[in-house]
């Protein structure tokens, strides 16, 4: 039973790594089992298919994703900046989601549930109280402070910090991340 236990984390971890670089498509079940030191047959048995391996990795990580920081509504531009913070050392956990934005949920609210329904309210309260600018919905200030805060992710289209990068660099691109959500979402 116990060995049962490690082998699934052994196979959790690795099938995050894989699906983290190579997405539901290009993730390979030989290369997983291997990582993981797991035979096929038992992962199977265990998840059902690649699918439900991906569908367990990615629940398994769901809340490291939404929580990745402490949300404050009163703090938006801190918020960002924190998030430019955990991309640079989580990026497993962006390109995840990104994985499942590109390969399962095309369009509409990525993730299901209310998983952010919180964080609406605390936006909501932050509006009422004057933090945060009113005439936007909460959901779409949600929206906009996480693509800021992605414009260096992992996943950027423009271009991606590394932890490497000089710290002047991560300094400036905070800088510039903070002053843009102040003068966007701040009263």
């Amino acid at each position: 039973m116990r060995d049962g236990k490690l082998s699934r984390d052994r196979l959790l971890r690795a099938a995050t790594e894989e699906f983290a670089a190579h997405g539901i498509a290009g993730a390979r079940v030989d290369r997983i089992a291997t990582a993981a030191g797991v035979n096929k047959a038992q992962m199977y048995s265990w998840y059902g298919s690649k699918d439900g391996l991906f569908d367990t990795v990615f629940a398994h990580h769901l809340d490291k994703i939404v929580d990745a920081v402490p949300f404050d509504a009163k703090d938006l531009p801190g918020y960002a900046v924190a998030l430019y913070d955990s991309y640079l050392s989580d990026v497993e956990l962006v390109r995840l989601a990104v994985w499942n934005r590109l390969e399962r949920v095309p369009v509409g609210a990525l993730l299901a549930g209310g998983l952010t329904a919180s964080k609406f309210e605390d936006i909501e309260r932050a509006q009422q109280a004057g933090h945060v600018v009113a005439d936007l919905r909460p959901e779409d200030v949600y929206a906009l402070v996480i693509a800021l805060a992605g414009t260096w992710s992992p996943v950027s289209v423009t271009v991606t910090a590394s932890a490497d990068d000089p710290d002047a660099d991560h300094q400036r691109r905070k800088a510039a991340l903070r002053d843009t959500v102040t003068r966007a979402l701040v009263p």
